[in-house]
Order: C-alpha cells, then sequence, then structure tokens
C-alpha cells in the first residue's frame, strides 16, 4: 500500500461522517470515528481465529480473565481476544437490536479493548447514533467491503499510518478542543530531527531505544519518532513509553499502540506528576509537548512534599516555578529519568512558550532550574519557532534540546537558533494555525532540513539569505555562547539613611555598629554578569554615579535567564524622512484619482 492509498483510505473512512451531520457537529466525528475504525480493524484482525477462540473459551468458564487472556492470546497471536459471538457483519443482521448488540460485541473484548472504550465514552456515541436513526447506517459503512483492514491488506505499519491520518484530520476539525493534546507533525518532525539527528547508533543491526512522552496526547511525538527510527534501521527495535491524564487522547493513543502491535501497557492514564506511570524507569530519548501556562494548583501538595521530603533525590529539587505554569515541572520531571552518562545518557526534546526562558528573578524557582539545568552542562539547544504554529494558541514557541552527553564541541556551550522566519503560509487556516513549517511535502521548501543543518553546523554568527514580506534579507540564524553567558548575581546596593541634617545615621549597636544604617527606600539591585567581577562593575557602574553606595553582599543571589529574542535582535534604522513624504504624496494623488472617478467631479479632477 502507497502513501497515497493510505491517505485514501483514511478519506474514505472519514467521509463516513457525511452520515452524522445534523446530530453531530464537525468537532465531534472523531468521537465516532476514532473509536470505530479501531473496532473493525480489531474485528478483521481477530476474524480467521474466532472460532477457535469461542471453542477455548467455553473450555475456560470461570477461570479469572488473566488466565482467560494468556490462553486465548495463543491462539490470536495479539495482545487481546474477543469471546462474544457477533461480528460487524453479524451486528447488520438484527437492525432492531444494533445498539445492544454492539455494546454486548464491545464487552466480549478483553480489558486491554473494553478499557480504551469506556474512556472515549463510547456508550454514549452507541446511544446517541440509536436514537438519531444513524448507528446501522453507520455500521454498516464500516463492515461494507470497503472497509477492509485485514492484516493480509493492510500490514500493521500502514494501518498505523491510517490511524494516524485519522487522528490528524480529527485534531483539525476540533482544533480549539484538541489542540491541547495534538502537536502539528512537522513541528514533531523537527524535534525528532534535533533529537536524533546527531545520534550514531541508530543504524546498528538490532538496536533496541526506549522513547517517552509524559504528555503524549494522542501519542504523535512517540509515532513520529519511531517511523524516524525505522526509517534508518529496519531492525531497529524502537520501545514507546507515554503518560497522559486526558482519558480521550489516552484511548487514542493507546489505540495507536495496539494497532501497529506495540506494547500498549507502555501508555499509562493519569496525571505524571502525582502519579508518575514509569517512577523507576530511565530512557533514552524523551520528547514532550506539554500544556502552555498550566497551573499546577490541583498537584501542589503531592509536588511540594516531593520537593521538600526528597529533594534532588526526588524529580522536582531544584525548585518550584510559580504556580500557574508548570511547564518546568515536566523538564524536570524528564530530566530525572535520564540515563547516567556511563549507561549511554539521554536526550530530550521539549517544546516551551516564551516564559521558562526569562520569567522569574534570581533566586526564584524559575531562575533556580535554569541554573541547575545550564551548570550541569545539560542544555544545548534553544530554538525559536514561528509564530502561529499550533492550533489552539498563535504565541512563539521555542524547543529546548537537552543531554547529559554532549558532544566535546559543545561542552560548557548552548547554541541559539533563530528559526522565526522559516515558516510557509498554510493555503487554509485552522484554528489559530496560519503557519507551517515547510517540510518538503508537495515540492515545497524543506525548512526542516534547513533547521536541522543549522543546528548541526554548531556555528557563532552563522547567516542566512532570507525572504521576509518580499523581501531579501541576510539574517543570523545561529549563536554558540558560553554556558556562563547566561548568569548574574544580582546584587543590593544600599545607600545610607539620612538624618534632618542631611548626614547618615551610624548604626550603634551589633556588627552594624559604627556604619551606616541603610534607606530601604534608597535600595536598589543591579545585575552584574557572570563572566565579570562585581567590584569591577560596582566601580565603573555605580560609584560614578553614587559615591555614597555599599553592596550588602550577603543578599547578592545567582541568576540564570536566556534573553533569545534579544541576541538576534537587529536594529533597523527608521525610512529617511524624504522617502516617507514622496509616499505620502503618491497615496494622496491615488485617493483623489479615486475620488475623481467615483464621483465623477470636476473639482476632484483639478
Amino acid at each position: 500500500m502507497t502513501v497515497q492509498t493510505h491517505k485514501q483510505m483514511a478519506n474514505f473512512i472519514w467521509s463516513i461522517c457525511n452520515l452524522l451531520r445534523g446530530p453531530y457537529k464537525r468537532n465531534e466525528y472523531r468521537k465516532v470515528i476514532l473509536p470505530l475504525t479501531v473496532l473493525r480493524r480489531f474485528d478483521c484482525i481477530l476474524l480467521p481465529t474466532k472460532q477457535k477462540v469461542l471453542a477455548e473459551f467455553a473450555k475456560l468458564k470461570g477461570k479469572s480473565e488473566t488466565i482467560i487472556q494468556a490462553r486465548l492470546k495463543v491462539i490470536t497471536l495479539v495482545p487481546f481476544y474477543n469471546h462474544s459471538k457477533l461480528t460487524f457483519e453479524k451486528l447488520l443482521d438484527d437492525p432492531n437490536h444494533i445498539a445492544p448488540n454492539l455494546n454486548g460485541y464491545i464487552n466480549g473484548f478483553s480489558f486491554n479493548v473494553r478499557e480504551i472504550f469506556e474512556k472515549f465514552e463510547f456508550g454514549d456515541e452507541v446511544r446517541k447514533m440509536n436514537e438519531k436513526n444513524l448507528l446501522y447506517e453507520v455500521v454498516k459503512k464500516f463492515a461494507s467491503p470497503e472497509v477492509d483492514l485485514s492484516p493480509a491488506k493492510i500490514d500493521q505499519m500502514q494501518m498505523g499510518y491510517i490511524f494516524e491520518e485519522l487522528i490528524r484530520i480529527g485534531a483539525e476539525q476540533s482544533n480549539e478542543e484538541a489542540g491541547e493534546h495534538f502537536t502539528p507533525r512537522e513541528v514533531i518532525r523537527l524535534m525528532v530531527n534535533l533529537l536524533l539527528s546527531p545520534e550514531q547508533d541508530l543504524r546498528k543491526s538490532h538496536v533496541v531505544k526506549t522513547i517517552y512522552d509524559p504528555a503524549c496526547g494522542t501519542g504523535g511525538m512517540l509515532s513520529v519518532a519511531e517511523n524516524y527510527i525505522r526509517q534508518l534501521n529496519d531492525d531497529a527495535q524502537p520501545l514507546l513509553y507515554g503518560q497522559d491524564l486526558n482519558d480521550e487522547a489516552w484511548a487514542v493513543c493507546r489505540s495507536d499502540m495496539l494497532i501497529k502491535g506495540e506494547e500498549a501497557d507502555n501508555i499509562k492514564n493519569g496525571d505524571t506528576f502525582t502519579d508518575d506511570g514509569f517512577p523507576k524507569d530511565k530512557f533514552d530519548y524523551m520528547l514532550a509537548n506539554p500544556p502552555f501556562g498550566v497551573e499546577w494548583k490541583q498537584q501542589a501538595k503531592k509536588v511540594n512534599d516531593e520537593n521538600e521530603k526528597l529533594g534532588y533525590d526526588g524529580r522536582f529539587g531544584a525548585g518550584l516555578p510559580r504556580i500557574n505554569d508548570g511547564s518546568l515541572l515536566f523538564l524536570q520531571h524528564m530530566v530525572s529519568k535520564m540515563r547516567q552518562p556511563k549507561d549511554g545518557g539521554s536526550r530530550i526534546a521539549i517544546v516551551f512558550n516564551g516564559s521558562p526562558l526569562f520569567t522569574g528573578d534570581a533566586g526564584s524557582g524559575e531562575s533556580e532550574i535554569r541554573r541547575w539545568i545550564i551548570e550541569s552542562d545539560w542544555l544545548e539547544a534553544i530554538v525559536a519557532l514561528p509564530d502561529q504554529l499550533f492550533y489552539n494558541t498563535g504565541i512563539s514557541t521555542y524547543v529546548w534540546v537537552l543531554t547529559n552527553r554532549k558532544e566535546k564541541r559543545r561542552k560548557g556551550k548552548i547554541q541559539l537558533i533563530d528559526a522565526r522566519q522559516f515558516y510557509i503560509k498554510m493555503r487554509k487556516s485552522l484554528g489559530n494555525k496560519r503557519n507551517q513549517i515547510g517540510d518538503g511535502e508537495d515540492g515545497r521548501v524543506n525548512q526542516i532540513s534547513e533547521i536541522t543543518k543549522i543546528y548541526g553546523n554548531f556555528k557563532h554568527d552563522e547567516a542566512r539569505s532570507l525572504e521576509i514580506d518580499g523581501v531579501k534579507k541576510t539574517l543570523v540564524v545561529s549563536k554558540v555562547f558560553d554556558n556562563e553567558d547566561f548568569g548574574y548575581n544580582k546584587i543590593t546596593v544600599e545607600r545610607p539613611l539620612l538624618d534632618e541634617k542631611g548626614k547618615p545615621v551610624v548604626s550603634s549597636k551589633g556588627k552594624a555598629k559604627g556604619k551606616p544604617d541603610a534607606d530601604p527606600d534608597r535600595r536598589d539591585t543591579e545585575n552584574v554578569p557572570l563572566k565579570e567581577k562585581i567590584d569591577d562593575y560596582f566601580k565603573r557602574e555605580v560609584l560614578p554615579h553614587v559615591p555614597d553606595a555599599w553592596i550588602d553582599h550577603d543578599k547578592t543571589k545567582v541568576g540564570y535567564e536566556i534573553p533569545l529574542n534579544r541576541h538576534f535582535y537587529k536594529y533597523e534604522p527608521p525610512r529617511e524622512l524624504e522617502e516617507i513624504e514622496a509616499d505620502i504624496r503618491g497615496l494622496e494623488t491615488e485617493i483623489v484619482k479615486m475620488l475623481a472617478e467615483v464621483t465623477g467631479s470636476g473639482e476632484a479632477r483639478k
């Protein structure tokens, strides 16, 4: 089956939505199409062994589900079974009882499949379609020869492509709602390229790699990473792990794993912060697109307890961000799952909004987390992406790449890449998504490859000629810094408290006896780059302006921030006044001409 035909099959399946028009809105179609596609695929897989399973099941009455599943898996050769006498075709034999029969058929599956349909809340859709007299016709469409999803016709990989295409279509049609759980494919491909392109061992025979996403949504990142590795090496064995709190997203992801023959039990349902599905596991590669700016108030007690009681032996030892944005908690969670360098180390790619770059003053939770990451020499690169890439937000986003096994040339360094101009306009907007990073499809420019190449070049002040608003410009797209370039000492500058005569008030007690009292109203702070000596900076920048000032060294704090936009800012002088005036005169002439044509006024013609 070619790429074109897998898209054709996905489009045909999605066309069944035409039957749903009226009772269902476009953004609700996926609630029917995705579960029924899963059901039809499983029905086709189990059909050849149906009679053997029924015969064996009859012998196992009274046995536990664990024993039943173990015995029936030997017959089905897949990790699930169905002991109902019904099939998709037999469901059509009794149109008057289609709803209870379909529910009974679903209940005949093993627990790992029943659980998926419970999370889909598919029983509600069965009831709704039945009430609107749609259910029989929809099931009939899925049971038709045109939707033959048997393994003999469609192998696991191609079925995976079909299902992923359906997930994509469903997410695009319900962008506002599903955007939280669906990352645009070109963004995922870029993240996977940045994560895996430096890896030298992915072509080794039968190489095994573990890939983890702690906010896996519908599983897009895991699937793209898996495909990348398999395209490099047919014999590779990528093992996928993920967790998500949203029931529907989890059900889709787990379905995708079962459809492709992956270990579906490695996809956990639950809150990553309060109920880590993999408390003792370490992974080779990790990717995530955690929700932007989501508060963690509900998880606060558990997270605070772990921070206070376990410190760095837990996941959140470096610090806690403000309650209204848990992004950096996800990053700390992922860092806790890195393999030790002696065991091969790990690589991480995570997409954030701008907040984690600079939010939080020296000593704050965010700054302390950045400090821990940078001083540990784990931050490898940050890529600024174009805006308006995501379905549910138009804000600017950034990909962070981290590893605990940097190449020699990258040790002690951080690369910043400005890819904000690497985009093409979409032919049709999808929610807030108006731009996309060109991926080379349909003969369009492959900007994913260009950005990956810039990352691999690792050059300071690398420049590219880019077309912006129809004008060719040469812009710097890559800069390389020392880790210390992003750190600073925040010093507290004190000045004396003055009496009514304007003379300093001298302390008469304690360690400060004989020294001027500090005036809190005249207190100020300065950020001194880590690479500069505090005293030198103070003498040069402060004392010439306030000779009576001094530094309270007890209040000095180390902070870290990454002002990426500032580093790539390029001043463009305003146009010459004569040029602007000429434009205005030209516009005035045009307006007068247009008025004359509209009114036919001789006065206007003058």
